[in-house]
């Protein structure tokens, strides 16, 4: 059988991240990562799956009847098929986000999907993992997004925000890696150094709690 994916889970939520946070929010959660940052909240996603189509998983999805959705992982871009899912779930008319840890090319996702991109900080343990290049792949409509653990991570982003002008290429989150940092600290080193950068809290922790899934 072709086009299978390994799928972690597919489920409808409030959308946790991203400025689209707060959105009702189809998400289908992809298997597999090459990754294992320092404070991963989604390490089940690493090796659990079970097998679907892209038809099997636009079946499912369109059940949900959620204009918002959210591809993820795991990092989809790992598997191929990943690519023709996102293309089929547009062309449904769906507002397509992509979440990807930032360790690969993203030049081949297709156009109208938001890349949502990682820059993994010095905290994260994979810095050295970054695909510098997707930083000139950026549209005005993606978004770059930075996990903050630690102080050495705030100043790394910020310096890293500032020389590659983040802020005039695409929407730059900053938050908080959750149980690490404090979100008032973060909201402090925004505000008092006048970054050019959005605040993001993972909203479906705070609802649901940090153990929680499928939501």
């Amino acid at each position: 059988m072709t086009n299978m994916l390994r799928v972690n889970e597919i489920f409808v939520s409030i959308q946790g991240e991203s400025t689209y946070a707060g959105q009702l929010c189809g998400i289908i959660r992809l298997s597999g990562c090459n990754l294992r940052c320092r404070y991963c909240d989604t390490r089940y996603a690493y090796d659990d799956y079970f097998l679907a189509t892209v038809d099997e998983i636009c079946n499912q999805i369109g059940q949900y009847q959620t204009p918002l959705l959210l591809l993820t992982g795991g990092e989809p871009l790992l598997q191929e098929e990943s690519y023709e899912l996102m293309d089929r779930l547009s062309c449904l008319g769906h507002t397509v986000l992509l979440e990807t840890n930032g360790s690969i090319d993203i030049s081949r996702v297709p156009s109208g999907v938001v890349k949502i991109v990682d820059i993994k900080c010095p905290g994260s343990g994979e810095s050295q993992q970054i695909c510098w290049k997707n930083l000139e792949r950026l549209a005005p409509s993606d978004e770059v997004k930075f996990v903050i653990s630690n102080q050495e991570d705030l100043e790394w982003a910020t310096q890293i925000v500032a020389h590659y002008q983040l802020g005039k290429v695409c929407r730059v989150l900053f938050s908080p890696a959750f149980g690490w940092i404090k979100p008032s600290t973060l909201a402090e080193w925004i505000i008092n150094h006048h970054l050019p950068v959005r605040l993001q809290l993972q909203l479906h922790k705070i609802i649901w709690g940090k153990e929680a899934r499928g939501r």
